[in-house]
């Protein structure tokens, strides 16, 4: 018995010591709607000269959260001091954050219970009196709606007696967890990022986990739920981070967090990698960079590489090729008396011809690529007058295809006289000519080559571009070394004609999607006429013209007269097609597409309803994604501003982007506190508007904004 009035008193001792040191460890609970803020502090007491570490607790309600530091429509928490003098806060440290998706808007969040670091500097010379810290902490909680909100708070904390170690605070516990949530590193890994097309690539080199998204902080790049990884192997991972449609620009610095969902081993398997690093403009040596999907450099590489050679072989197959082959290699074989090693050589130096050409079509592409990267070239298909001109471009290159008509006829005779010289020199310009009369027929498997020597970095495209040059050429050197091949060679014949047109379907393909891509982007809210698209389409249909008139009586077999004009009608019906479905935008047409929005002030649309306006009033903030979803589902339908614009409603908006205390008092007169929150003031009712939902479609809102008794359509 005595033993426990001892233990008893000794606790009641303990608790007696130790009570002066509990009542500065935390504030007060600040409650909000639905988030309790409490500012705790790590230890009871402090040491001047030490730094205090205090955090921010915010407590959610379920489905509830607040933002990290960046974010696309909502705002980060953030903290104001009032310290006595001596003493400095710094910047939050914020922990690793989550993904909320709504309605395909991705945001990084905090949920449920999250702690907000913050370390105060204090002064050697304290006199040893408590502190008091004084704050203010502003957030945007969200769900389905979005709240603002402001709290005030302190604690004081005591100063430790000298020579006693600070107790620790009420939640030990919640400090050490959110330590472990801190983004830390990069060290043991290596980290480089570069930029590319539209995108920054960053290289991890490591032991690299699954898992893994990256969490931007400059705002420049689009958010994913997870990051699209483009290389992966026991070295490490190279990620693709894509460019935000609503920034100017890449990034010149990358900053962020790259989580990884079982942690990263090294790095006590903390969620969060740590990344601030400069973007270079090129790919650091030895580095290629892969499409998304491709798997891996060191994988995707060789399939380009692979599939462009097969390309090169296809290119024999075609008609204006195929039949010379034989035929040309029996050419070598004569010039060299039949000599097996100087046959071979006339074939290398056929190579050397085809590489030539090719790397000199590559130095051109490459060319007008580092021109256009000063215009923003690889956001092409943006552009609809780019959209047009490649869909153009590629139906004359099926209809060729198909056999309307056929182009490369006059290279063949402009290079007869060089390829009819003997020796090794008339062996080099036939390898130029092969190049030259093959382009053409051959759209298909060149076009891939285009687009990459426009895509990939220039040493990849240089070695594309020679990969299909082996590829044209291989055939060559195998008949050079063992000409008795040639008699095996099926004869030409009908079958390569229909090989030829049905490739020509692909690009038929390619031309239906671009005419797709540019149904959208030909649209009046963009500022294009509403005959824009139609213009288009007959374009295409103009330039299909010309070429049949080009294909049918500018052949060579027709009298020279009857060329001439045809070719003539066919440049001009060409060049009709290019001016007369040449996408122009008009800067008024956009804006006048545009609905009228006035600044809502208070008691505005209860005037304007009570003259005789229907009016609809819209309380919005940038930071509410549901409120830019609405807007975007709901404004983006034609019928609903077909029906604004023929009854004259007003439109209204009341923007809490900022804070505003009449907005505020108006949305309590409603008993709301949050966006969005939409009203229809009505002629018949101007003092009873009608309340919609949270979330609309243009079904409600036609609905809302009837007249009594008609109903919605």
């Amino acid at each position: 018995m005595a033993k426990v009035i001892k233990g008893i008193l000794l606790l009641l001792g303990g608790a007696l010591f130790a009570a002066p040191f509990l009542v500065g460890q935390q504030s007060e609970t600040l409650e909000t709607q639905h988030v309790k803020a409490t500012l705790l502090a790590e230890k009871g007491a402090f040491r001047p000269g030490e730094p205090i570490t205090v955090g921010l607790l915010l407590d959610h309600d379920p489905k509830w959260h607040t933002y990290w530091k960046s974010t696309a429509t909502g705002y980060a928490t953030s903290l104001q001091w009032t310290l006595p003098d001596g003493f400095e806060a710094g910047p939050i440290e914020w922990p690793t954050p989550t993904i909320y998706e709504f309605m395909g808007t991705i945001e990084y969040v905090y949920e449920g219970e999250v702690l907000l670091l913050t370390r105060i500097r204090t002064p050697a010379s304290w006199d040893g009196s408590p502190v008091s810290i004084r704050f203010t902490a502003d957030w945007l909680m969200c769900a389905d709606t979005c709240i603002p909100a402001t709290v005030e708070g302190s604690l004081e904390l005591p100063a430790a007696a000298a020579g006693t170690p600070p107790p620790p605070g009420p939640r030990p516990d919640l400090f050490a967890e959110t330590r472990r949530q801190l983004p830390t590193g990069p060290e043991p890994y290596r980290l480089n990022a570069w930029r590319e097309e539209g995108a920054v690539l960053l290289r991890v080199e490591g032991d690299v986990p699954p898992g893994l998204v990256f969490f931007d902080a400059t705002g420049q790049l689009h958010p994913e739920r997870a990051a699209t990884v483009v290389q992966s192997s026991a070295a490490g991972a190279t990620l693709r981070l894509e460019k935000s449609a609503a920034a100017e620009a890449l990034p010149s610095r990358l900053e962020g967090v790259l989580r990884a969902k079982e942690g990263w081993p090294g790095l006590e398997e903390r969620p969060g990698l740590l990344v601030d690093i400069p973007v270079a403009a090129d790919p650091p040596p030895g580095e290629v960079s892969a499409e998304p999907g491709s798997g891996s450099a060191a994988t995707g590489l060789p399939t380009l590489l692979a599939l462009a050679f097969a390309g090169g072989l296809i290119l024999n197959l075609m008609p204006c090729v195929f039949p010379v082959l034989g035929i040309k290699v029996m050419g070598f074989v004569s010039q060299a008396g039949e000599e097996r090693g100087r046959v071979i050589s006339h074939g290398l130096v056929f190579t050397a011809g085809v590489l030539l050409s090719f790397w000199l079509l590559a130095a051109v592409l490459l060319a007008l690529r580092s021109g256009g990267e000063e215009l923003g070239w690889g956001f092409q298909l943006q552009s609809p007058v780019f959209v047009f001109l490649l869909a153009l471009f590629l139906l004359a290159f099926a209809l060729n295809m198909s056999g309307l008509f056929e182009i490369g006829q006059s290279a063949v005779g402009v290079g007869s006289n060089l390829t009819g010289k003997g020796g090794f020199a008339g062996s080099f310009f036939s390898g130029i000519l092969a190049t030259v009369v093959a382009t053409p027929c051959a759209a298909p498997f060149l076009a891939p080559a285009l687009g990459a020597a426009l895509a990939l970095p220039p040493a990849t495209s240089v070695l594309l571009f020679t990969a299909i040059a082996l590829g044209l050429s291989t055939p060559y050197l195998l008949l050079s070394a063992f000409p008795g091949l040639v008699r095996r060679l099926p004869r030409p014949g009908p079958w390569m004609e229909t090989f030829k047109q049905v490739m020509s379907f692909l690009l038929y393909g390619t031309v239906a999607y671009l005419v797709w891509v540019l149904a959208g982007q030909l649209t009046e809210e963009a500022g294009y006429s509403a005959y824009a698209f139609l213009k288009a389409l007959l374009a295409l249909v103009l330039l299909a013209l010309g070429l049949y008139t080009y294909g049918r009586w500018g052949a060579f077999h027709r009298p020279k007269t009857v060329r001439r004009i045809s070719v003539t009608a066919a440049l001009l019906l060409c060049l009709g097609a290019v001016v007369y479905g040449l996408p122009e935008g008009d800067a008024e047409r956009a804006k006048a597409a545009q609905l009228d929005w006035q600044k809502w002030e208070p008691g505005k649309a209860r005037e304007l309803a009570a003259s005789g306006r229907t009016v609809y009033v819209d309380f919005t903030a940038r930071w509410c994604v549901t409120c830019q979803t609405n807007k975007a589902t709901v404004f983006g339908s034609q019928k609903v501003r077909d029906y604004i614009r023929a009854n004259e409603v007003v439109l209204l908006k009341a923007d809490w982007t900022q804070r505003d205390d009449r907005i505020s008092e108006a949305l309590a007169r409603f008993n709301r506190s949050a966006v969005p929150f939409n009203l229809v003031y009505l002629p018949v009712s101007p003092r009873e508007p009608r309340i919609l939902p949270e979330i609309l479609t243009p079904g409600i809102v036609l609905e809302a904004l009837a007249p009594a008794g008609e109903g919605g359509s």
